[in-house]
């Protein structure tokens, strides 16, 4: 099933493949992976033209690669009143697993705060349609994004919160809701990520899920420091490993419940049943 005898099964729930950094090298970032036991990616889409290149790039590695259609805040301003055929249409794909990346993003506000909540309930509205989980995005703005997902929340599937780096009071409120969560090497970073290490242990295992976002947030934890600081899926296992210590348990454990819990909520096929060799 694996390139190598890793001891682990990953899955990656959030990487950003169709990033140009990853123009030059991208096959050899999937094989890298995959030597490190990261299984199954799913590609993040952040945009209706990102997400076309990321359902192209799962198409050419079923069984590895699978991807979201979706449209980020940032780039709610080009979310039009054609977007949401597109994203449908999207959805008609194999490849294509959840809804997104959608939410809000009032730390940016790269695109108007309006025009954000437009597009996250339309987006939602689109995940009850296609009946797919929904791959969710909040920072600052706990209070929109909370009430906007209550208007719909029991006529979604499933929905993760991806990147989760936010309060205790936030956790519960997304768990109270049972929605999923993201880690990603936030929680390696020895000044930030500490508030989100003594959250772990709150997190149900059933509820909880890795990804890397690469190509961003490479986790500080990795020795030697790599002199590149892009990000890649093959640093996944140093997210697992910041995970185990703040849970307190062992890797393998996490592991094994992580891969579980994404691969029912994402409804991935077993490696081998893919053909994945």
């Amino acid at each position: 099933m694996r390139d190598t005898g890793s001891p682990f099964e990953l899955i990656d729930i959030g990487v950003n493949l169709g990033h140009d950094s990853f123009d030059h090298d991208r096959s050899e970032v999937v094989a890298a992976a995959r030597r490190e036991g990261v299984v199954q990616l799913v590609v993040t889409g952040t945009s209706v033209p990102s997400s076309r290149k990321a359902s192209a790039l799962a198409s050419e590695q079923p069984g590895t690669l699978f991807c979201t259609a979706g449209v980020h805040p940032h780039e709610a301003t080009g979310f039009t009143s054609e977007t949401p055929g597109q994203l449908r249409e999207l959805a008609t794909a194999a490849s294509v697993v959840a809804i997104g990346e959608t939410g809000l993003d009032f730390f940016r506000d790269f695109s108007p705060r309006p025009l954000q909540e437009l597009a996250f309930a339309e987006q939602l509205q689109l995940a009850t349609q296609t009946r797919l989980p929904v791959f969710l995005h909040q920072r600052e703005a706990h209070g929109r994004f909370l009430a906007i997902l209550k208007e719909q929340r029991d006529r979604l599937q499933r929905a993760v919160v991806h990147c989760f780096t936010g309060t205790r009071a936030e956790l519960f409120d997304y768990l109270d809701l049972d929605l999923y969560i993201g880690i990603t090497g936030w929680v390696c970073d020895e000044r930030r990520g500490l508030p989100l290490m003594s959250l772990l242990p709150d997190i149900p295992a059933q509820r909880l899920m890795l990804e890397t976002d690469a190509p961003y947030l490479q986790p500080r934890t990795l020795q030697p420091r790599p002199k590149n600081r892009r990000n890649e899926p093959a640093n996944l296992p140093a997210v697992l490993a910041q995970v185990a210590l703040g849970r307190g348990e062992s890797a393998e454990r996490v592991a094994r419940a992580t891969t579980a819990t994404a691969r029912a909520f994402f409804d991935l096929p077993l490696p081998q049943e893919s053909g994945v060799a």
